[in-house]
């Protein structure tokens, strides 16, 4: 850290810092900033975060591989005790080329996956709410939804627009 921003938060009152600790844990915790993040991030993904049950003051960098991404937090398997650490996204180091300046998103194809691309006994993928893949066999065709059956889950009703095919190798 700055030696200056060291010095000024040393002379800064309890009051002083525990407002700062409440607008950076809000900023922290921002939706669109783990967006952000998670658009870097992908399960295997080799990773650097931080150690903050470290001794002492300074906060080391460990490495390790992503094992499971959630909403708020992420788990990272340390590559040296292979020990699991369930982390905010905000822990995670980007790579290099992440923190460059956001380019304009690539366009998506116009056209959206609609009824006709489906048929019973497909199998199929789907990400739902929390942002976990899904995957499943269409078991009935409904008029705006497919009825999805994914293992060891209840049905999911999932628009057309939403599914992807799978292609078993």
């Amino acid at each position: 850290m700055d030696p200056a921003t060291l010095e000024a938060l040393n002379r800064a009152s309890s009051l002083e810092l525990f407002h700062l600790s409440r607008v950076i844990e809000r900023l922290m915790s921002d939706p669109s900033r783990i967006v952000q993040i998670r658009l870097h991030l992908h399960l295997g993904q080799r990773v650097r975060f931080v150690d903050g049950k470290a001794p002492g003051a300074a906060l080391q960098l460990r490495s390790g591989t992503v094992v499971a991404m959630k909403d708020t937090q992420l788990t990272v398997q340390d590559d040296a005790t292979r020990a699991t650490w369930t982390l905010p996204y905000a822990a995670i180091e980007l790579p290099d080329d992440s923190r460059a300046v956001p380019q304009a998103p690539t366009p998506k194809p116009a056209q959206r996956p609609t009824r006709e691309d489906f048929r019973v006994g497909d199998r199929v993928s789907f990400e739902d709410r929390h942002l976990q893949t899904r995957i499943g066999t269409i078991v009935r065709i409904n008029q705006k939804t497919a009825s999805v059956d994914c293992e060891n889950e209840p049905g999911w009703r999932v628009s057309f627009g939403l599914l992807r095919h799978v292609v078993d190798l």
